[in-house]
This record gives C-alpha cells, sequence and structure tokens, in this order.
C-alpha cells in the first residue's frame, strides 16, 4: 500500500510539475529580449566568439584523469578486504593507465596552449 501510494503521489507530481512547466514561460520574442546581453551595453560585435579547440581538448582530458582518478578514492577502505592483492593489483593497473595516457598527451603536445 505504501509503495502504491509513493509511486501515485510522485507521478502526479512529476505530471504537476511538467504541466506547469509548460505553461509558465512566455513564449514570445521581442528585439530586447533576443539581443546580446552586455552589462548594460548596446552589443558591439557578436556576441558569440569562437573558441579554441585545445580548450576543449584540454577540458576533456582534464576530465578523463579526474573520472579515473575518483576510481582511486575506494583503495584506502578496500585495503581492509579479504583480497588485498585483487584490491592492489587493480589499483596498480589503473595508476599506470593513468601515467601511461599521461605519457600519450604529454608525447602528443596535447597539454601545450601554445600553437
Amino acid at each position: 500500500m505504501n509503495l502504491t501510494l509513493t509511486l501515485f503521489i510522485n507521478s502526479t507530481l512529476a505530471f504537476l510539475l511538467i504541466t506547469i512547466a509548460l505553461w509558465l514561460p512566455q513564449t514570445y520574442t521581442y528585439a530586447e529580449k533576443s539581443s546580446p546581453y552586455e552589462c548594460g551595453f548596446d552589443p558591439v560585435g557578436s556576441a558569440r566568439l569562437p573558441f579554441s579547440m585545445k580548450f576543449f581538448l584540454v577540458a576533456i582530458t582534464f576530465l578523463l584523469f579526474d573520472l579515473e582518478i575518483t576510481l582511486l578514492l575506494p583503495l584506502p577502505w578496500a585495503t581492509q578486504m579479504n583480497n588485498l592483492t585483487l584490491m592492489l593489483t587493480i589499483a596498480l593497473i589503473l595508476i599506470t593507465t593513468l601515467a601511461l595516457s599521461l605519457a600519450y598527451e604529454w608525447s602528443q603536445k596535447g597539454l601545450e596552449w601554445a600553437e
């Protein structure tokens, strides 16, 4: 009974929020709303400046290394496991993967800003 009631309330609340979100926004645009905002000044040029692809590559590289490091966070608690050699082997594989990935990025000049 509690599960059914919870599912009903959650579904009703989700449907209600979706319905309100569809009705609430203003759908018409006008010149002031569609113009780019530059701290109260009239726009001088295009508000869409091209980004360097190098920025995105460094950002993706950072995310990949960051995600791999988060895989190592449970390692101190894993040392209390019964099968310690398995946990240390997995940690060593992850650290080796990180080191090899960093060496590859470094050799391909993927970490340098200057073009």
